[in-house]
Parts: C-alpha cells; structure tokens; sequence
C-alpha cells in the first residue's frame, strides 16, 4: 500500500483513504449500520489506514458508526473527522436544512471546542489525528479558528489541522495564522480546476491535499450503466451529472482505460483512483464504500503504480471523452 505524510505533521497514511459519507446515509438514500461496519473493518484489513468521517454526515450517524468499527482496531488507523457545521448553536452563517432544523457554518472558538468533545465521545477515542474546518465560515477570522485548533493539539485532542473546501485566500489565511497540513477537495478526472489553483500553493507550501469524491459519486467507477435509477434522497437522482449523455461519454472513457487495467490486472476504478493519486499535488484519495467488496477493490488501487505511459493513455481519453459534460 502506497503511504505518504499528511503535510508536516509526522503522521503517515496510506495513500488511498475511505470516505464515510454515504456511511452515514444523508443524501445517500439511508444506510445499513451491519454492512458499513464490514466495510469499514475490511478497508483496514486490506491495508487502508486513513479513515475520514464528519458530524454532518447524518448528524453524527457516520461517526457513531466508524466508532463502533473502530474498536479494538483504533491502533490500525488514521482517524479524520471535521468541526464548523453546526446545529447547536445558530451563529454563523445558515448553509442548510436538515429535517431537524438549520445546520450553520460557524467555526468560532466556543463551537469547535464544543464539537471536538462529541466528535470524541461518538468516535469512542482520546485523539483525532486530523482535523478538519469542513465548510469555510465568513463570519469567524481564521486566527480565531487557528487559535482554537492549536490549542487542541497542545491538550492532545488533535494531532494535525485540515481545512475542506477552501479557495487559495483561505489556505494563505490559514498557513499565516499557524501549521496548516491538509486540505479536502473534490478532484477527479472531471472536476480538474484543482491543478491551476490550489495544487500549486500546496505543493510550494507542503500542504497536502485530500481528494475527494476520485469516482465523481460512483460516475467513473465503470458501474452506471443507463438502466441504474436512483431513488430516495440520493443525490444523484436529480443530478444532471449523471445524464444519459454523460453516461455514454464515460462509457466511452471506459472503454478506453480497460485496457491499461487488463495490463495491471486491475478494474476501471482502481484504475481511476490510481491515476488520481499519481497526478501533482494530490496527496490521498478519499473513496467511499458501502460494503466489503467495495472497500477491497478501493483499497487495491494503493497499490497499483502506473507508468508515465499510462497516465498520458488516460490522461488523453478523459479530454476526449468528458469535455462538455452536462453539470
């Protein structure tokens, strides 16, 4: 399994991490508690050592769960989770509504010391070893935010500080007010704008980078044909990403990877994900997985190295084929 630190904090991880959003269900069309703690269980012992959660994912229902998978294995993991979306408290900035009431992102002092100690209690540990702003609050300035996580790595609550969803002002912000280790982006084969962006302060600053969403929600895992049909409140059923028309252009794309996966051995995905992984500046790639199966071919993809010839094959069927996809 490929390895790599997570920016300068010490702390290794395994290059390929699971992402336990649709664990926790929201958006997700539910979840099956069982069949997440096996998933999560069977990415550790396939040599998967980063596992990223957050409060938001089912208010609490992904952490709870990742904690109850996690025992007797704590020792095993990298553990993530996320601080700044609350509904404790309505300060900051409203963002959305949960059936439950408003969900706001605030990273104020008071809220994230709060947040850290549920965190804590659901994930059934002593420490989270990377900690992340999950959303960006403009309401609170980051030396406030900065503050408060520094003193959590000094009382040994945290280990390493993240920041999700960030534009490069806020990366500056947060590298000018303390040790910043990582950030969490979407970045796959369709979604690229990271490579202009942020890639390049990152890798000038030592800022690694957590990708996520590497299969665009399942999209480029070479699984959704035209007959798939989303139901409930998955977010793909509505999504215009997911058209008939871009389905037939990864199609397409599919087509032409599957030949370098027969060379490696290796699925589309994992071939995917190996790509992703190997492009400049992305340091780990989150991947979700519902169940055993899925969590193994995620974790397979660590250690699949592709050639430089590879990636140009690749790299030149993705321009072909995904330029102009409905959004």
């Amino acid at each position: 399994m490929l390895t790599r630190e997570i920016g300068r904090s010490g702390i290794q991880a395994s290059a390929i991490g699971l992402g336990t959003w649709a664990i926790g269900g929201w958006m997700w069309g539910g979840t099956d508690e069982a069949k997440s703690i096996k998933a999560i269980q069977a990415s550790i012992d396939e040599g998967i050592s980063l596992i990223d959660t957050a409060p938001a994912y089912g208010q609490g229902v992904a952490e709870e769960i990742v904690g109850k998978a996690l025992k007797g294995r704590r020792d095993k993991v990298v553990l993530a989770t996320k601080c700044g979306l609350v509904w404790h408290t309505q300060k900051g900035n409203h963002f959305f509504d949960y059936d439950s009431g408003p969900v706001h992102r605030y990273l104020g002092k008071d809220a994230i010391i709060y947040e850290v100690e549920q965190s804590l209690k659901r994930l059934g540990t002593d420490v989270i070893d990377h900690y992340i702003t999950h959303w960006q609050d403009p309401t609170t300035p980051v030396e406030e935010t900065m503050e408060a996580l520094e003193l959590l790595k000094t009382q040994g609550k945290i280990r390493s500080i993240g920041a999700s969803n960030t534009a490069p002002e806020d990366v500056k912000a947060y590298l000018a007010a303390g040790q910043l280790d990582a950030v969490q982006e979407e970045y796959s084969m369709i979604k690229r704008d990271l490579d202009t962006t942020l890639a390049p302060l990152c890798v000038e600053q030592g800022v690694s980078i957590l990708s996520y969403s590497s299969l665009a929600l399942g999209l480029l895992s070479g699984k959704i044909g035209p007959d798939r049909v989303f139901e409930g409140d998955d977010q793909r059923k509505d999504n215009p990403r997911f058209s008939m028309a871009n389905r037939q252009k990864v199609a397409q794309l599919m087509q032409a990877i599957s030949g370098v996966a027969e060379t490696h051995g290796a699925t589309c995905a994992q071939t995917v994900i190996a790509w992703t992984v190997q492009q400049p500046g992305i340091t780990f790639s989150l991947c979700g997985a519902r169940d055993a199966g899925q969590a193994a071919e995620n974790a397979k993809a660590g250690r699949l190295r592709l050639s430089s010839d590879d990636l140009e094959i690749i790299s030149a069927a993705a321009q072909k084929n995904l330029t102009d996809l409905d959004e």
